[in-house]
């Protein structure tokens, strides 16, 4: 089974679940950044990683994840400063299954992360985003090890579906 890892990540979160995920597969897998990918053809399975920005998938990461193939496998995974279960996460990924529409989705999995302290700090002083930038402040220290864990045995069980 060949198996592409994939991410996008602006703080290190996302590359820091994403070699989680790569350490965990028991399979032929090659991990690349998005940035750096030249085309995901041959692959049986794609983990497709991506920060939430803004409650949606973040425009580096969406072309990739439009041009994903009929009948493609993927799978994908997320950091956020959001708690887990939270709103926002659950439509970033709504969004990333919306730009797949010709793939075949496998599953998704997402975790906290840290929050930049400039991107807090901004948000802080608009009273509209005040009780997210409130709640991005005890993201700091994840993804920890049990997300670090939580996304290993994600990563298998989506394996073990194949």
């Amino acid at each position: 089974m060949k198996t592409l890892v994939t991410y996008f990540s602006k703080t290190g979160n996302t590359e820091e679940i994403a070699r989680a995920i790569q350490d965990a597969l028991p399979v032929d897998k090659k991990i690349v950044p998005i940035h750096d990918l030249e085309g995901a053809e041959g692959y049986d399975i794609i983990f497709c990683g991506f920060p939430v920005h803004a409650h949606s998938v973040p425009e580096k990461a969406q072309s990739f994840i439009k041009a994903l193939g009929e009948g493609q496998q993927v799978a994908f995974f997320s950091t956020h400063g959001s708690l887990r279960g939270g709103q926002l996460p659950k439509q970033a990924f709504e969004n990333a299954i919306g730009l797949a529409a010709k793939a075949r989705i496998l599953g998704h999995f997402g975790c906290r992360g840290k929050v930049d302290p400039k991107v807090i700090e901004m948000l802080m002083n608009q009273q509209e985003n005040r009780a997210w930038a409130q709640e991005a402040q005890s993201a700091s220290g994840h993804p920890d090890q049990a997300d670090i864990e939580d996304a290993k045995a994600w990563a298998l069980s989506i394996i073990a579906k194949v």
